[in-house]
């Protein structure tokens, strides 16, 4: 099980809130194993509109999302959305480049010919 911090700002979460907050994010290390923690902030300054930021901490690097909302598990749900995509787009990357170590993302035909060139330049 990952540690999740969760701290909030200009006010207080109930335990089960906080529970509620875990629950959501257990299900982030299926997408990236290698999350070794993650820190959740809530921001209730604004009473119509709740900010959470997330930050996960993997061995690949950091990965950071934020969402507002008129409501906590709202803005929760958008922000372990946003996480996922992140996460799984990262995962993307990186089996790609094991799976074709050395290859580029530009094809030879991208190069433009140097005849091509010479030919606008016609006097």
């Amino acid at each position: 099980m990952v540690p999740i911090n969760i701290s909030t700002r200009h006010g207080h979460l109930s335990e089960a809130a906080q529970d509620k907050i875990r629950e959501k994010l257990d299900r982030l290390p299926r997408y990236n194993d290698r999350i070794s923690a993650m820190t959740v902030t809530v921001d209730l300054e604004h009473e119509e509109k709740v900010r959470v930021d997330l930050k996960a901490t993997a061995k690949g690097g950091e990965f950071a999302a934020t969402a507002e909302a008129e409501s906590l598990l709202a803005a929760i749900d958008a922000l372990v959305e946003k996480m996922e995509h992140q996460l799984r787009k990262a995962k993307e990357k990186e089996v790609d480049r094991h799976r074709h170590p050395g290859e580029t993302k530009r094809s030879p035909n991208d190069a433009a010919s140097p005849a091509s060139d010479d030919e606008s330049f016609e006097s």
